[in-house]
């Protein structure tokens, strides 16, 4: 096995074993670090990167003298935790998805993709750790950088900028990055917390009989106090001023097995709906809470982050009619799914179960994966079939535009749509659907819905532009990019 060489390897290496097919496996020790004491008290960053790194893996090996034609791009994960439970399929997918165009196509156009990973625990401080220790890696440095944490999204925003490494936050991070002529470097692809805030309460309304209908009902949002849970909270109060609806925000402390006291003031309160912005064990305890006080779980509707087989399998049956929010795909396999088996499982170089492949967040790991990858493929059309930097990868990035063919090509047709990435709209697409859960997989329950863009919109401009003014800088002239 070659690994890059870091200080306290040998620790790392009894936090996880690879197996000899090139898939990861816990041992007991690691198991161990599933507690919430770990998330307070995380080793030294250097005995917590987790190098991907095994010529078994089929994704190239980080390594001191890397070869000059890899593109290098970071892994910032968390395996192990009260997060690990959503965070590890989401990572599997997207290390399968890197696997998949090294064993299929011999990289980007012949450029490989070299890749590291570093375990953040979901602790910020840890992400930022990470992103500092792995931003210069590779022949180029870092292609972009994607957190998966919004907490760390708002801690490296400016250091991403000066750095110039495009931030990648699909589905997550801060809702005004949207506008790319104030946030260059920040891309909330598909689907922003101020869009989803706007789908959830348009099916809400559609389930009630009408957007009139919402006027006098209640309406609360269960929330993890953190960046991430607050984010659609500003959104929520504007869409409960239009439509007359009441609107109570519930913080839940981290990392949300304690949630008690919220179910005993909902229950008192008897909301009509309840939204849930939850993560990793927050999300499974919330429907047991809802069980415990017999609050309907069908009124109960997730975020897209809150709505994945870990956050309702834990609840037996007590899940059954709990909704969620699709950030576009949900579960199930597609034509990429047949190369990623054949390419990759076929040869043992995945990096989970076979039968975990098609899950929500590991497909989520895939779209996300694919995403930067066709960044790339773009930025190089302009700077050549080469490694780029992060830089020329912003370029690719807020020029994107798969079409539906495109879509199809890649093997997606029937996960996603067509997205459009432009200086103005960092966002490309606002579209999400709701899924429920039967007791045994998720069904989709609704037809499209499209975020009230005129409406969010304001929002956007009003607080992006007072992020220009407090940070002094000067929102990009759109109208010159090219």
């Amino acid at each position: 096995m070659a690994i890059s060489l870091l200080n306290g390897r040998s620790r790392l290496r009894r936090t996880r074993t690879v197996s000899s097919a090139g898939g990861r496996k816990h041992t007991p020790e690691s198991k161990k670090r599933g507690s919430n004491e770990e998330y307070t008290q995380m080793p030294s960053i250097a005995c917590n990167a987790l190098i991907l790194a095994t010529v078994a893996s089929g994704v190239v090996v980080s390594a001191p003298a890397a070869a000059q034609n890899e593109q290098f791009i970071p892994i910032l994960s968390y395996r192990t935790g009260p997060y690990a439970v959503n965070g590890a399929p989401y990572a599997n997918g997207v290390v399968d998805y890197y696997n998949l165009i090294n064993e299929r196509d011999g990289g980007i156009n012949g450029v490989k993709i070299l890749v590291e990973e570093c375990e953040t625990g979901y602790a910020t401080d840890k992400g930022v750790e990470c992103y500092e220790r792995l931003k210069s890696k590779g022949p180029t440095g870092a292609a972009f950088i994607n957190p998966l944490s919004t907490g760390i999204t708002f801690a490296l925003t400016e250091k991403t900028a000066t750095d110039k490494i495009p931030i990648i936050t699909m589905g997550y991070g801060r809702a005004d990055s949207k506008n790319g002529a104030v946030f260059p470097y920040n891309f909330p692809l598909l689907g922003t917390y101020w869009s989803a805030a706007d789908i959830a309460i348009q099916h809400v309304a559609k389930e009630l009989g009408g957007f009139d209908k919402l006027k006098g009902k209640k309406i609360s949002l269960l929330y993890h106090d953190s960046p991430y849970g607050k984010e659609p909270i500003p959104m929520l109060q504007v869409l409960a001023q239009k439509y007359g609806f009441e609107f109570t925000p519930i913080p839940v402390t981290h990392p949300g097995v304690e949630q008690k006291s919220q179910w005993l003031a909902i229950r008192q309160n008897r909301p009509d709906y309840v939204l849930v912005w939850g993560w990793g064990v927050m999300n499974s305890t919330a429907v047991k809470e809802a069980a415990a006080v017999a609050y309907p779980r069908e009124k109960m509707i997730g975020v897209w982050w809150s709505g994945a087989e870990p956050d309702v399998t834990p609840a037996g049956d007590q899940a059954i009619g709990y909704k969620s929010l699709m950030l576009q795909h949900g579960a199930g396999k597609f034509p990429v799914h047949a190369d990623i088996e054949k390419y990759v499982y076929a040869k043992g170089k995945g990096s989970t179960d076979s039968g975990k492949v098609g899950e929500v967040l590991y497909n989520r790991g895939v779209v996300n994966a694919m995403l930067g990858v066709e960044a790339i493929r773009k930025a190089q059309e302009k700077f050549g079939q080469k490694p780029l930097t992060g830089e020329q990868v912003r370029w690719g990035l807020e020029n994107l535009n798969l079409s539906e063919a495109r879509i199809k090509e890649l093997g997606f047709d029937g996960m996603l749509k067509p997205i459009k990435i432009s200086c103005s709209d960092h966002e490309g697409t606002r579209d999400g659907r709701v899924q429920q859960w039967d007791g045994k997989s998720w069904k989709i329950i609704s037809d499209w819905y499209t975020a009230d863009e005129p409406l969010i919109d304001p929002l956007v401009r009003d607080v992006s532009a007072k992020y220009a003014a407090d940070k002094k800088a000067q929102p990009r002239e759109c109208s010159k990019e090219s």
